[in-house]
């Protein structure tokens, strides 16, 4: 399974995410067409931004629980994230806590204006 975990500020527009998603996975040599879910955390799972780039890619949008979160070590450390959502990094967290119990990161997130994206490989299922 190929996560894409996403974070973004309030109201990103759909267009800025899938930017980010598109950065993400080329700087992993991937494409679209092999990522099987996105995932967010609990407090951005209403951004519609986020909403529609899942159902633009067709994609399940997966908000990875409380619990699951807290059980991940992300690579990156945003005060901002941290405030926000209790994580060193939502898109990170997100990605790792979907991608289930042996996920990694294939790299820290990556910026892309008000989004962040990083991609996790594991056995969970969206």
């Amino acid at each position: 399974m190929i996560v894409a975990g996403i974070g973004c500020r309030k109201n990103t527009d759909t267009d800025a995410v899938l930017i980010a998603i598109d950065d993400a996975l080329s700087r992993h040599g991937l494409a679209a067409g092999e990522l099987d879910a996105l995932a967010t955390v609990p407090q951005k799972c209403s951004e519609q931004g986020i909403r529609d780039a899942a159902a633009r890619l067709g994609l399940p949008l997966v908000v990875a629980g409380e619990a699951e979160l807290l059980e991940v070590e992300t690579l990156s450390h945003s005060p901002a994230s941290v405030e926000t959502t209790g994580t060193g990094s939502a898109s990170e967290a997100a990605a790792l806590a979907i991608a289930g119990r042996a996920g990694r990161l294939l790299g820290p997130r990556i910026v892309a204006g008000a989004v962040t994206c990083a991609i996790a490989v594991g056995e969970g299922k969206p």
